[in-house]
């Protein structure tokens, strides 16, 4: 299989040299594109009022596996489009975003660079995935990237929607403690969450505001992946790139109502 890696986490992050090793181990053909620099939060953004410079390699910079790719001054959606148009050397059957370092999951679907990398890929009409996996002192990535494998091989052999994707998260409690994974296919989590602030004061005594992750998200009157993920069961969910779906439905009746 050939298989794009990008992520958000920056070409330095564990979570990436350890999906690419399993990948390796598998025999398939990998290329890695990935950021200089962490880009977490970013979503969509592109860089376009500057020039983008691509670092060709032949081996991961923080470590021996022998992969080719590039490192680039970017965004994930950099990434993958120019992976895609320029500098990919074959057609990829696949494009994986990941391994994230913290779950994206719920309304943070929406500003996750690791599930854009995912979105900008189907839209050009590939195959994708985005996987991460929840913060923790001790994160395996490795077996994040074994149980992954299964669902990856499963999106290449299966037609999917036009313009979807799989966005898959992985629980701590569910890497570290169960021998086999426990899978829920349910969709995302739409309320919204996180967008309470800490105050606080710098050393120079400028006041600021800090994101935290509170609230969580009001759960929904049917299963979603936030709810799931509290369980410490994997969630498997299926996203889109086309944001005109079935929303222009109810648009000639409004704008015909005269009342």
């Amino acid at each position: 299989m050939k298989i794009l890696l990008t992520n958000d986490d920056g070409i330095y992050a564990h979570g990436l040299i350890q999906l690419t090793r399993f990948l390796k181990s598998q025999g398939n053909s990998v290329f890695v594109v990935a950021p200089a620099t962490e880009q977490s939060g970013v979503s969509s953004a592109i860089t376009y009022l500057r020039p983008l410079i691509a670092k060709k390699f032949t081996s991961l910079p923080s470590d021996p596996t022998e992969v080719g790719g590039a490192i680039l001054n970017g965004t994930p959606v950099d990434c993958v489009r120019l992976g895609l148009h320029e500098l990919c050397p074959w057609k990829p059957d696949v494009v994986v975003s990941g391994i994230n370092d913290g779950l994206n999951a719920g309304a943070n679907v929406n500003y996750s660079g690791t599930v854009a990398g995912a979105m900008t890929a189907t839209s050009l009409g590939f195959k994708s995935m985005s996987i991460s996996i929840e913060s923790g002192p001790q994160q395996e990535y490795f077996r994040a990237a074994e149980s992954a494998w299964p669902l990856i091989q499963k999106l290449v052999a299966t037609n999917m929607p036009k313009k979807s994707f799989v966005n898959v998260n992985y629980p701590t409690e569910s890497i570290q403690t169960k021998p086999n994974f426990d899978y829920q296919v349910v969709p995302t989590e739409t309320n919204p969450m996180g967008y309470q602030f800490a105050h606080g004061h710098d050393p120079k005594n400028r006041p600021y505001f800090w994101a935290t992750n509170n609230p969580p998200p009001e759960p929904s009157p049917f299963l979603t992946d936030t709810q799931v993920l509290k369980k410490g069961n994997v969630t498997v969910s299926v996203l889109s790139s086309d944001l005109n779906y079935r929303a222009a439905e109810p648009l000639p009746d409004w704008l015909t109502d005269k009342t």
